[in-house]
């Protein structure tokens, strides 16, 4: 499959794109390691792949792109790679900031700040503010971000509204706990893609992807092309989604 000169795919109606892609990246350090490279080469590499994804999916039309960068159990990494990750997430929103503004992404971020360098969001923050008024896709880059704390902090939100009189404990329903969760306002995504061949969520938008279809590649991160997401997209509109009901033929 392929992409038209008007950034659509051959033979996929438009209607049938998924909303909201999100991405595990791995396999940088293993791609590194296949090529005699340092692991933080693979990083380096990954990030050619952040910045092809990214604007193949604004080309698309796809709403909202959700890549997971650092989780917050990768802090027991060598502090030399965790270093490198920072300089590299630095360099990114320097750099690409006249492509994002161009193709008219909005960067956003979640997750929790503890632990990442105050110039890095001081970066990022910079970037965010630029890019807040962009209508055309939506980057939400998950840093220091695990899904686990992330339904923690939800839980103790609304514990806090609860207890200043706010809420009442029957008030709390699906609906109040995705509006406490750091993707409040964000839709929920539909297609999960995970590189690298592992057959795990890893901690990744646990609540979010109840419903989400899964995407896997042996390839690895730094090995991902416009091509392979393409071919994920093709698996996805021709799923069809029952979303915990009956499909038409057995109905």
């Amino acid at each position: 499959m392929s992409a038209t000169a008007n950034g659509r795919l051959d033979g996929v109606d438009p209607d049938r794109l998924p909303r909201h892609i999100a991405v595990i990246m791995d396999g940088n350090g293993r791609w590194a390691e296949r090529q005699q490279l340092p692991r933080i080469e693979g990083h380096r590499m990954g990030v050619a792949s952040v910045r092809r994804i990214v604007e193949e999916s604004a080309r698309l039309g796809i709403e909202q792109l959700t890549l997971y960068c650092l989780s917050s159990e990768n802090w027991k990494r060598p502090q030399q790679e965790l270093d490198f990750l920072m300089h590299l997430l630095e360099q990114y929103m320097i750099e690409e900031r006249r492509t994002l503004m161009e193709n008219e992404i909005q960067v956003q971020v979640i997750g929790r700040r503890d632990g990442i360098p105050a110039q890095t969001w001081e970066q990022m923050d910079t970037t965010i503010r630029m890019s807040a008024k962009n209508q055309k896709t939506r980057l939400c880059l998950a840093i220091n971000y695990g899904g686990r704390a992330e339904i923690v902090d939800a839980v103790q939100l609304l514990a806090k509204q609860v207890q200043a009189g706010e809420l009442m404990p029957a008030e709390i329903t699906e609906d109040r706990i995705s509006g406490a969760l750091y993707t409040a306002q964000m839709p929920e995504p539909d297609l999960l893609i995970r590189t690298a061949g592992e057959m795990r969520i890893s901690n990744f938008l646990l609540w979010q992807i109840s419903y989400a279809e899964l995407w896997i590649t042996q390839k690895c991160w730094p090995e991902f092309m416009e091509e392979d997401l393409h071919q994920a997209i093709e698996t996805f509109v021709h799923r069809e989604r029952r979303f915990g009901g009956l499909s038409i033929e057995s109905k």
